[in-house]
């Protein structure tokens, strides 16, 4: 199983930015262990990270026939893009929401995710494990599909 894993504005800043929200952890960090979660499942993912929404548009789209399904954490996107809604919908593949931080207990703006209403699941608050619990849904969906 071959997933597309991307991440959105100023994850690649994880370490750096809000320590208190996003905690020590480094981008790099998330990379290996999205890479190491996925051998153990026996999939292979895909990461992609961009601060920019139309590469995240462009990315999406080049997933369609390539990819299996769709890890996704929009990060500030989540709020305000419907083209990245618009192309999860469009390539039509399985997707799931990623977010490392509790959005639902911040701000009142974050309580609303257009990519996640492109998404079959979420996983919220749970930091890098949400990324495993993201990639083993879309492995046991797979599994029961076939």
């Amino acid at each position: 199983m071959k997933l597309l894993v991307i991440n959105g504005p100023n994850l690649n800043m994880l370490g750096i930015r809000e320590k208190q929200i996003y905690g020590t952890q480094t981008y790099e960090d998330l990379k290996a262990y999205i890479l190491e979660q996925a051998a153990l499942l026996g999939m292979e993912a895909e990461i992609f990270q961009s601060n920019h929404e139309g590469d995240l548009v462009d990315r999406i789209q080049a997933a369609y026939g390539t990819a299996d399904g769709i890890v996704i954490n929009p990060a500030a996107y989540t709020h305000t893009s419907v083209a990245i809604l618009d192309a999860l919908k469009a390539v039509s593949l399985p997707a799931v929401e990623v977010h490392l931080s509790d959005v639902t207990k911040r701000e009142p703006f974050r309580q609303i995710s257009y990519a996640g209403m492109a998404c079959e699941a979420h996983f919220i608050g749970l930091g890098f494990e949400g990324y495993r619990e993201a990639m083993a849904y879309l492995a046991a969906k797979r599994k029961d599909h076939n």
